[in-house]
Order: structure tokens, then sequence, then C-alpha cells
């Protein structure tokens, strides 16, 4: 996946897209994954990653992972990289 590179992310989980000028709040979980994705992780990755931070099955991480990535991809903050 590939985070839009203009995204703002503060301590507190305020989320600005200045393209759009949209704002959001999320949670220290939904920073960590955007982070993950920064840092040029792959899903899988990630998937593994929160797996064992905190210790969830995979089946769940997977599907929680994959709605959050599309609430993301549907406010622009997110696109599939074909390589992922």
């Amino acid at each position: 996946m590939k985070i839009n590179k203009n995204l703002a992310i503060s301590e507190n989980g305020f989320c600005l897209n200045p393209v759009t000028g949209e704002s959001f709040s999320i949670n220290p979980i939904g920073a960590e994954i955007i982070q993950l994705f920064k840092a040029g992780m792959t899903s899988e990755k990630v998937v593994k990653e929160l797996c064992t931070s905190y210790n969830i099955d995979e089946a769940t991480m997977e599907r929680d992972l994959y709605d959050f990535v599309n609430v993301l991809k549907h406010h622009q903050l997110i696109q599939a990289d074909e390589k992922n």
C-alpha cells in the first residue's frame, strides 16, 4: 500500500489530507498502521507485526486491516500498490 505522501498525522490521532482539506480522527492502532505503511511495509508484514504486538489471530487482523484500508482508500489517503 502507498500512503498519500502529504498526509499529516499528529501525535493525538488528528489526520489531515492537505490535498482535499479533509481532516479525520484515528485511533492509535490506525495511526500505527499508517506509520507501518509509510515505512514501506506490505499488508502481509503489517498483519504479522500487529498480530505479534496485540496478540490477535491472523484472520481477524487481516479482516480488520482490509476494512481499515478500504476506509483509507475511500478518503483517498492510500492507494494499492501492485507489488503489495
